[in-house]
């Protein structure tokens, strides 16, 4: 696909889910390696969502260089990224079900984050599906 000059929106998209692969790096190794102060700062954390969006955010930096260079692989991974982060999301959902402690902010970042590469992956699809097409 390199044949076709990136346009605007798949580079706005790759460039978004590289700065926020990176963020998430910074937040979830802050959280995961800070420390006793930054694991009181977290507050209650649920170990496999933490987990999961700290080691999501190299695939979101993978995704983000993969749309750049318009690689279909590219769009495979943001779908699967959409599809991990909703698995997260039913845990997540289930775990404060069962009563047990969790942050607020993680329920809404966790919700935020499904809709958010489900709508990389359906917009990026979508672009190589009318290049395909040409």
């Amino acid at each position: 696909m390199t044949h076709h000059k990136t346009p605007r929106s798949i580079r706005a998209l790759a460039a978004f889910a590289c700065v926020f692969g990176v963020l998430t790096l910074f937040g979830g190794g802050v959280a995961l390696f800070g420390g006793p102060a930054a694991e009181a700062a977290a507050g209650d954390v649920v170990p496999v969502v933490l987990w999961f969006n700290f080691l999501a955010g190299f695939a979101y930096i993978g995704a983000g260089i993969g749309l750049f260079r318009l690689r279909r692989w590219a769009v495979l991974l943001a779908a699967g990224i959409a599809l991990a982060s909703g698995i997260i999301l039913a845990f997540l959902t289930w775990h404060i079900l069962d009563g047990r402690p969790y942050e607020m902010r993680t329920l809404v970042a966790m919700t935020v984050r499904t809709v958010l590469w489900g709508a990389i992956a359906a917009v990026s699809w979508g672009w190589f599906r009318r290049v395909r097409t040409r």
